[in-house]
Order: C-alpha cells, then sequence, then structure tokens
C-alpha cells in the first residue's frame, strides 16, 4: 500500500525510526566519542519524495531540513 503523503504536508509528524545511530564527541582533546541510538525525528513535513519525506524542524532555536528515507521509518504519528 502506498500513502499519499500529500494531505499531511503542513502537518507535524513525529516518526520512530529503525536502528539509526549518531556519535557526539567531547569538548575535550582525546575524550572518547558517545554514541547513541537516534529513536525520533521530529517536524512539520514539506515535501514528500519517491524515497522519503524532507522536515521541517526547529532544535535549540535553530532552523534545519531533515530528511528521512522510508527505509528507516518504523512507525509515523501525525498531529
Amino acid at each position: 500500500m502506498k500513502l499519499d503523503w500529500n494531505q499531511y504536508i503542513g502537518k507535524v509528524m513525529n516518526i520512530t525510526m529503525l536502528e539509526n545511530y549518531g556519535v557526539v564527541y567531547g569538548k575535550e582533546k582525546g575524550e572518547h566519542p558517545t554514541f547513541y541510538e537516534i529513536v525520533f525525528k521530529t517536524g512539520t513535513l514539506i515535501q514528500d519524495y519517491d524515497d522519503g519525506l524532507l522536515l521541517d524542524s526547529n532544535r535549540d532555536g535553530k532552523l534545519f531540513k531533515v530528511f528521512v528515507p522510508y527505509g528507516s521509518i518504523k512507525c509515523v504519528e501525525i498531529f
């Protein structure tokens, strides 16, 4: 089944991700990096593509765009 994402453009989404990992490096030189699991992405849907969704998001007062490939989506909550 293919979902028509165009009907949700402008809606806020919480996307639960499949296994996906990130890394944060410490501020001190030589400090070991910390790996963490990225469990969700949140933002306003601004565009859908053949291979994923583009979200407009805000973190720490900064605006940015996030592309989420369909293959990494486990679940989507739409508000």
